[in-house]
């Protein structure tokens, strides 16, 4: 009996796909960097029983009506709006992804971007580097403050408890608005629900964690902009579509709000032209939320994991449409 095929879209350390070459045949695209052409995953698909993707890989209805074999799409990210999860589920595939893992390093991350923004530190380190530090004076290179200030954070999944939880330690007052409330949050640690209006008015610094969904596309528009305090900083580590980014730009230029701290963006990778990315008020990193080796090896760990259990015939441990997980 042949083996089950698996294609994998990205090259990933050879000790983590050993597992899968026991019990399928197994294919990697040969760039961990250089993402795997639409058509050729569309080819792969046709005959794959499995599939490890990664957020840059459309996995959409058409790729789907080709991949007649498919059992299991393991994403590596904790989103999935890459994959058509309706059409998946329509077609008894399981979707997972990689929840949990990555909430501690990606709430490190908006807390490092949250103080990168808030300090200057990008700036201040090219004057060093650019032998423009010359001399003192009171308000050189003066930032904000981030203790004792309002942190108004929007989504309050996984990650949103853990960034509250480090914010705390700054003596932060933390603002939510989440689709639901979060009483489970609120039980421990000390965060208060608020409308989003209420977040974007009062915070010093509105965090976007919110996945991305129909409703969350552009939430973050001119209008939420106005609302924010010309003084506040945004920063996003959810996903690009939730912001108008034309809006973002207008409100940073009119000087609507102060500036910005952004991990992602609408169409990725971004240039150095980008003009998010030349903007003087304006942090932006290429997409590294969840980039830490111990994490990022987790995560491939579990996808891998997923796929295996799939095989074997059991159910994947992280399964997004669970409707097609018999209940009782």
């Amino acid at each position: 009996m042949d083996k089950p095929f698996i294609f994998i879209t990205r090259n990933i350390p050879e000790k983590f796909v050993e597992p899968l070459r026991v019990v399928a045949e197994v294919e990697m695209w040969h760039s961990e960097e250089d993402p795997v052409p639409h058509d050729v995953l569309t080819e792969k698909a046709k005959k794959a029983h499995g599939l490890l993707t990664v957020l840059s890989d459309r996995v959409d209805e058409e790729l789907l009506k080709e991949a007649t074999n498919l059992k299991v799409i393991a994403n590596l990210a904790v989103g999935f709006d890459n994959i058509d999860i309706q059409a998946a589920t329509k077609r008894q595939i399981y979707v997972c992804n990689t929840p949990d893992v990555l909430s501690d390093t990606t709430a490190d991350l908006a807390m490092t971007l949250l103080m990168t923004t808030a300090r200057n530190i990008l700036e201040a380190s090219a004057h060093i580097k650019e032998n423009k530090w010359t001399s003192w004076s009171p308000y050189f290179l003066a930032g904000r403050d981030i203790h004792h200030k309002t942190l108004g954070i929007v989504g309050m999944g996984k990650i949103g408890e853990v960034l509250a939880k480090r914010a705390a330690g700054f003596d932060m007052n933390i603002l939510y608005h989440n689709r639901s409330r979060n009483e489970q949050a609120e039980s421990k640690l000390p965060v208060t629900y608020a409308s989003m209006d209420d977040v974007l008015e009062k915070s010093d610094f509105v965090v976007c964690l919110t996945p991305l969904t129909k409703q969350t596309e552009n939430m973050f528009n001119e209008e939420a902009f106005k609302k924010m305090k010309k003084s506040a900083m945004f920063i996003n580590v959810s996903r690009g579509d939730v912001v108008d980014e034309a809006a973002l730009l207008k409100a940073l230029n009119e000087e609507e709000i102060a500036a910005a701290g952004l991990d992602v963006f609408v169409n990725e990778p971004i240039d150095g032209s980008h003009p998010l990315a030349m903007h003087p008020k304006v942090v932006a990193l290429p997409h590294i939320g969840s980039a830490t080796v111990e994490t990022r090896t987790s995560m491939i760990k579990l996808a891998v994991q997923n796929i295996e259990a799939v095989l074997a015939g059991h159910f994947p441990s992280t399964i997004i449409n669970r409707e097609l997980v018999p209940q009782g």
